[in-house]
């Protein structure tokens, strides 16, 4: 029975006994406080009392078993660690030597994305040098197959003379490199000397934001090393190439951790762990995986034939900005820009045009310029493909025929000397430009204005102008003198553009730029 206040305060003759109800409770609990080996109240020495055994604890304990425990991962890493290896290997001094340590072609998107995120010395990941002879490298892959056919990073293993994997067993095997794609960082090697190694299967679906993951690896060479964290964002574009598609994750992966797994909890590869954001050259909680679906189409074909043969149409394409959506009559900002279609090339011989807007590939719509590029990266050569095409303000769908994407497929703008005896420098006002026609200027061919000076503080500057940059089209019109860009701008403002579309020559490149023009 519990006394409530109300009863004890109804008549004086219950305060003394309250006052020694409450101290007693009080020195009852004061004994069990101070020593649980103290001797109860009126009980004999040898009668204790055992707090653990009493009905209040008994509830206790019934009401935090029903508390749920914390979900763990160790089920799940007992399950895919040992699909996991360690990968070290050996690189001729001869490819070391390539870039200044570098084992990436000097310019290479690879080397430039090192020298920016890379360690405090620009290297890449577990890579370090070894003497005047050779250097020493280790990453991570994973078992994709129990005959030792197993995935890691291009630039894990690139340049190398010997490879060796250490499995979680601690066995150590040698290797051999079945293919590698430069353009997506993945390599298939194939381990000898087993048959029955355990492996892990791709996932066949795509990582949410938030899911959780595990990243298992070789970290500063500490192999089996499990880290978890959760899926951060999709589709990130590092600046690595035209095919980035990374997903973000926050689990902490460090240098050596290149070219090993990230698992989600169902035990499946989402991705592929390949590089990390890092100013210290240790993990700040952004790592970049490359997700399982462009593994599984890249491995099949390095499997199949130890290269990779990619789809290609030869346009130089850009991103729809909302100014250049604006310009070309664009109710939204999608699809690919083509800049300059390559002479000869598939997407030319079909009728595609500079300033087209490709919108579509086969019926499925084209968000921007990088899914263009991976859409049609994904098909096979030969394959014949619908584009749906914004060309000159219509719609209209056109054949193309897929080409191979050669080695080299950018090339380099060519420049002619053209006379001196035309044309002076004019102010192009509402632009903040000065022009000139690019025949009276040395060295900027005969097509086509070129900017003599730039206003600092001009709609031309804000959108990346530059002295030297030649002009060749406004509002898709060829422009030839200052006084043809006046009336290309005039046209664009009696159509109530708020903006005009250029084309331009830029640092041996052509790309489109949409620069916003003044009413009036």
């Amino acid at each position: 029975m519990t006394d409530r206040p109300s009863d004890l305060t109804s008549s004086p003759k219950y305060q003394p006994r309250r006052g020694i109800l409450s101290f007693r409770k009080f020195a009852l609990m004061a004994s069990v406080v101070a020593g649980l080996g103290v001797a109860g109240y009126g009980l004999a020495p040898n009668h204790r009392i055992d707090v653990f055994s009493t009905p209040a604890q008994a509830q206790v304990n019934t009401e935090v078993s029903k508390v749920q425990t914390p979900v763990g991962f160790a089920d799940i890493v007992e399950r895919v660690k040992p699909s996991v290896i360690s990968v070290k290997v050996r690189i001729k001094e001869k490819t070391a030597d390539m870039g200044d340590d570098m084992p990436f072609p000097p310019g290479s998107p690879m080397e430039r994305f090192f020298r920016r995120f890379g360690g405090p010395d620009g290297m890449p990941p577990g890579l370090h040098r070894r003497g005047r002879h050779f250097m020493m490298g280790q990453g991570s892959g994973f078992f994709i197959s129990p005959d030792g056919y197993a995935v890691t990073n291009n630039h894990v293993v690139e340049g190398a003379d010997k490879v060796e994997v250490t499995t979680d067993a601690g066995k150590t095997y040698t290797a051999k490199v079945i293919g590698a794609d430069p353009r997506t960082d993945l390599a298939l090697i194939k381990v000898e000397g087993g048959s029955d190694f355990p492996y892990a299967k791709l996932s066949t679906g795509k990582a949410r934001i938030g899911d959780w993951v595990l990243a298992v690896g070789n970290p500063f060479g500490l192999g089996g090393t499990v880290t978890a964290g959760i899926v951060s964002a999709n589709g990130r574009d590092i600046g690595n190439g035209p095919y980035d598609d990374f997903i973000q994750i926050d689990a902490p992966v460090n240098k050596g951790n290149s070219g090993g797994p990230a698992f989600d909890m169902q035990g499946n590869v989402i991705g592929v762990n390949t590089a990390i954001y890092s100013p210290s050259g240790g993990s700040v909680g952004i790592a970049f995986s490359i997700p399982a679906s462009t593994v599984q189409s890249v491995v099949q074909q390095l499997k199949d034939k130890g290269s990779v043969s990619r789809g290609w149409i030869g346009v130089q394409i850009q991103p729809v900005t909302k100014d250049i959506a604006d310009s070309l009559g664009m109710k939204k900002a999608e699809g690919a820009l083509v800049a300059e279609p390559q002479p000869n090339g598939p997407a030319a011989k079909a009728g595609i045009e500079s300033g087209d807007v490709i919108k579509g590939v086969n019926g499925q719509p084209v968000k921007d310029a990088r899914e263009l590029a991976r859409t049609i990266g994904g098909l096979a050569p030969g394959n014949s493909i619908k584009l749906d095409v914004l060309h000159k303000g219509e719609n209209k769908t056109v054949n193309v025929t897929l080409a191979k994407m050669p080695n080299e497929k950018e090339a380099k703008a060519e420049f002619e000397h053209g006379d001196h005896d035309a044309g002076r420098p004019s102010d192009v006002a509402r632009l903040g430009l000065t022009v000139a026609p690019a025949k009276s200027v040395a060295g900027a061919g005969k097509d086509g204005v070129v900017v003599t000076d730039v206003d600092p503080n001009g709609a031309a500057a804000e959108r990346g102008f530059k002295e030297g940059d030649v002009i060749l089209e406004v509002a898709g019109k060829s422009v030839a003198n200052p006084g043809e860009v006046r009336d290309a701008i005039k046209s664009a403002q009696a159509d109530n553009k708020h903006s005009v579309l250029m084309r331009i020559r830029s640092g041996g490149s052509l790309r489109f730029v949409a620069v916003p023009i003044a009413k009036g």
